[in-house]
């Protein structure tokens, strides 16, 4: 046992009796996790994380830290809803949809390159209906049977499922027929129907999101889910909605990674009503959605939108995942992001090796494409930089 981890359990440690429960696997409840974000011992909660995640991990794999050669498409930005938090989607003057074949060329350019993985979500939009993205599914796997297709958020099959007059079930069967492989998990927001309200959030509630990945799961499909803070939410209301995955992960149990994000503001009008949160807060959501989600396989430092630096700190915090290389990312940087476009798979590798970690390439499932153990270093990057 480490000494940090020691000092955690020692009974002059306010979260001693927490850690207590971390070490003999007992599940965490809403007030420790309550606790846990009121408290600013963050070297006993990223201890806690990280003994969870090596945990989690498995005898062997205590130190991997997973990423995946992908790319991002984003079919359309043209957007039926008005969610104040989104600078993405777009009015029709300012909008663009991709044909089939855009869509086919636009994936060549970045299949050439070895990607394993495409991700596609779009805003909702009456001219992309279920036999487009159909199509567009059939015609990239047709071209490149061995990309896996993780495409389309519980609020597009919603949408989808109400363009064309049947149910979730059956919009998912036909999409799943076409090549649909996986499912990102955008589009949960913040589950609280207070945060919903304020931020004009009229897709897609808890109860709808949670159902749709439960058929998804039911139908095979392994799919992802998020959080986005930064939108005028509090405390409590980010632990109900870590427990209503949790209760939705007990029934289906198909979700492979849990993904905390944070908001960004750039052509929006909210930012004066929010409070952005702190790199401090965003790894208090890392190792605490770590500890709470006990179902959950990974948690995922998306680097994309904490940035290098903070992304790799975060692997100290329970996080396993630095997403992919991603080539162009439209969402996030359309709201202010500064981070870069994609990163080569060297430089992800050298991102999680600097911080202590073991890179492995990974395909969409987390089956493993290759451990690469050259160049890893051994100490961790220094907390203190990023926690102001």
């Amino acid at each position: 046992m480490s000494i940090l981890l020691e000092k955690a359990l020692a009974s002059s440690n306010s979260l001693s009796d927490i850690a207590n429960k971390v070490i003999s696997n007992t599940r965490l409840t809403k007030e420790d996790a309550l606790r846990l974000y009121q408290s600013s011992d963050i070297l006993t909660l990223a201890t806690l994380a990280e003994h969870q995640r090596q945990i989690k991990a498995g005898a062997g794999k205590e130190k991997y830290v997973y990423y995946i050669h992908n790319m991002h498409l984003n079919p359309t930005n043209f957007c039926v809803e008005t969610c104040r938090f989104c600078s993405y989607s777009n009015t029709l003057s300012k909008s663009y949809t991709w044909t089939v074949e855009q869509v086919l060329e636009k994936a060549r350019t970045r299949i050439k390159l070895g990607i394993n993985e495409i991700h596609m979500v779009g805003g909702l939009n009456p001219k992309c209906d279920i036999n487009y993205y159909e199509t567009v599914f059939r015609t990239i796997k047709k071209e490149f049977p061995q990309i896996h297709l993780k495409a389309m958020t519980a609020v597009e099959i919603e949408y989808l499922s109400n363009l064309a007059g049947i149910g979730y079930q059956a919009t998912l069967e036909r999409l799943i027929e076409a090549g649909l492989g996986s499912m990102p998990g955008g589009g949960a927001e913040m589950f609280a129907e207070s945060v919903r309200a304020k931020m004009r959030v009229k897709k897609t509630p808890a109860s709808t999101w949670l159902e749709i990945h439960g058929l998804a799961h039911k139908l095979g499909l392994n799919t992802n889910a998020t959080m986005l803070t930064g939108i005028g939410e509090n405390i409590e209301n980010k632990v109900d909605h870590m427990l209503l995955l949790r209760e939705q992960q007990d029934k289906s149990g198909g979700f492979l990674c849990f993904i905390p994000l944070k908001c960004y503001y750039d052509g929006t009008t909210i930012q004066n009503e929010v409070s952005e949160p702190t790199g401090y807060d965003v790894l208090k959501d890392i190792a605490i959605s770590r500890l709470m989600l006990d179902n959950f396989p990974h948690i995922k430092a998306y680097w994309i939108q904490l940035g290098e630096n903070l992304a790799q700190v975060a692997l100290s915090f329970g996080a396993d995942d630095m997403d992919g290389t991603i080539g162009e990312e439209k969402i996030t940087h359309a709201a202010g992001a500064k981070t870069p476009l994609e990163l080569a798979k060297e430089n992800m590798e050298y991102l999680i090796s600097e911080a202590g970690y073991i890179p492995v390439e990974r395909d969409t499932l987390y089956n493993i494409i290759k451990v690469s153990k050259e160049n890893c270093q051994t100490t961790n990057v220094p907390l203190e930089p990023v926690l102001a």
